[in-house]
């Protein structure tokens, strides 16, 4: 026996999310549907956290346990052979038995793209958040800084979770402008479901003038999801790296 930590990247737009459902096509059925024509083992990929329809992976991690005798680096070359052209296995190695891709992780990394320009870029559609009308980027940077910290997030949580424990660490937020694309990345010990989408809504409702950048730290304190920005849509979000 042996445990295989794989690192995924993805397209997601032509997926129902990471997590196996009926009637749907995600992320996770494609994946364990090529380890068992690979190596003949009907088994379950246990991944580091969901990401919904449309997200994208660049750096998902899952592991799963397995009786196969290849070795451990060269999985990747085995599983990417019954993939799709919009997944890929970018690392294979083999791990302690004892390693769980969701417990033992610190902490993740999430990017955000915005596309910011009066016309919309047709490439550009799956892979960010189209925005026509003008931001104000310096109340924007402003306003992120407000979530660094330890934090309850609570008004940054959509509904149709039931976690109780909503506080969160955020560790790094930047936001930086290339051309037309804004550029936004957060690091912390864990998010709840869709904060970082939220946050992308807060801040261009601050970029807007809808919201003050010195109002975060008192919707925050609110604790109420109606005193947040808008949810951004899912195709700008990339899980990036999920840190161990």
């Amino acid at each position: 026996m042996k445990n295989i930590k794989l690192t995924i990247e993805y397209d997601g737009t032509n997926y129902s999310g990471w997590q196996k459902q009926l009637n749907a096509n995600t992320i996770q059925e494609e994946i364990e549907k090529a380890i068992e024509k690979a190596i003949g083992e009907k088994i379950t990929i246990i991944g580091a956290g969901r990401t919904d329809s449309g997200v994208h992976g660049k750096g998902q991690v899952a592991n799963f346990i397995t009786e196969s005798s290849i070795p451990g680096t060269k999985f990747k070359y085995a599983i990417n052979r019954y993939l799709p052209e919009d997944i890929a296995i970018i690392e294979s190695k083999e791990v302690e038995m004892s390693f769980h891709s969701r417990y033992d992780a610190l902490g993740k990394k999430y990017k955000y793209l915005i596309y910011n320009a009066p016309i919309k870029s047709p490439l550009l559609r799956n892979y960010t958040y189209y925005v026509p009308y003008k931001l104000n980027f310096e109340k924007m940077s402003e306003a992120k800084d407000y979530f660094i910290g330890k934090h309850d997030f609570l008004a940054f949580m959509a509904s149709g979770s039931n976690v109780e424990d909503t506080v969160r660490s955020i560790y790094y937020v930047s936001l930086n402008t290339y051309n037309n694309i804004i550029v936004f990345e957060i690091y912390g010990d864990g998010f709840l479901y869709n904060m970082v989408r939220i946050i992308i809504g807060t801040l261009v409702d601050v970029g807007v003038g809808k919201i003050s950048p010195y109002d975060i730290l008192n919707i925050l304190k609110s604790r109420d999801r109606k005193n947040a920005g808008h949810t951004a849509p899912p195709e700008g979000l990339y899980l990036e790296k999920v840190c161990y």
